[in-house]
């Protein structure tokens, strides 16, 4: 099929039918099949190389509400007790870490309830960073997921669609989070764009900023539409810029805490 023709398609089908995916377990099966099967082309064709997506943090590491997301209590050290052990206190939603669909719904699947064959995807980066520089709030829209398509060819079934905005390399600046006056301020997913993603069958979306959303969202429709359709989200990744637009899969090591609605994770990519 043509580019445009493929991209008509895609159109119709998320005019006519904008939740169809999310309704069939039929569809869900073949996807994560379909998911599995891109993810091992994509390792049979990786040279080895490892990137880590993976932010290291402390106390000090910025947050949605700004409050410290992480407390360290040690327990025990080395040279009094013959080892080291601290008492961490987390905060779910803190550092990289994982969105469950539990996170924007009442009845979604935790972290413990998530697919592991969706935990590792065939990874696709769509950078706006261009945008971005001129835009704190910029958003990847349909039309950026589509112009991505018509170079790149259709996302995977079960791919992970990651936001490039530039954004970790502020990650020790104030602007990742917020403006001089203090308002919430970096680039997200539109609604659209999850929408558009939906009817793809993409399994997870993830950006290098704070949210899903961008941070003057007054709705959060991108995490409602998103996690409230049963999928999972990755927040804060670090490193996006030395991945290929494709062809890269990537693990997303998330906690399995029974009922957690979010929770830190080691997430890697391999090229």
């Amino acid at each position: 099929m043509c580019n445009a023709c493929l991209m008509e398609a895609i159109r119709a089908s998320v005019r006519t039918h904008p939740t169809a995916f999310e309704h069939s377990a039929a569809a869900a099966d073949a996807s994560r099949g379909a998911a599995a099967n891109a993810a091992r082309e994509n390792l049979s064709r990786a040279k080895g190389r490892i990137v880590n997506l993976t932010h290291d943090y402390d106390e000090h590491f910025p947050t949605f509400d700004g409050e410290p997301g992480i407390t360290m209590q040690r327990l025990s050290s080395f040279e009094r007790d013959g080892s080291n052990v601290f008492r961490l206190t987390i905060d779910e939603h803190t550092g990289t870490h994982v969105d469950a669909p539990l996170h924007f719904s009442s009845n979604g699947a935790s972290l413990s309830g998530l697919d592991p064959q969706q935990l590792v995807c065939p990874l696709c980066v769509i950078s706006i960073a261009d945008k971005a520089r001129h835009d704190v709030n910029a958003t990847l829209s349909a039309d950026d997921v589509e112009n991505w398509m018509m170079q790149h060819g259709r996302i995977p079934h079960g791919a992970c669609v990651a936001l490039d905005s530039g954004w970790a390399a502020r990650v020790n600046d104030p602007s990742f989070r917020n403006t001089p006056d203090g308002k919430l301020a970096f680039p997200g997913f539109n609604r659209d764009a999850a929408g558009l993603l939906i009817s793809l069958g993409a399994a997870a979306i993830a950006v290098d900023t704070l949210s899903l959303d961008p941070g003057n969202t007054k709705d959060f429709a991108v995490h409602h539409a998103w996690l409230g359709s049963g999928r999972y989200g990755v927040e804060c990744l670090a490193n996006l810029d030395q991945l290929p637009a494709t062809g890269a899969t990537i693990f997303v090591g998330a906690p399995s805490h029974r009922g957690g609605t979010g929770g830190p994770a080691r997430v890697l990519a391999i090229v």
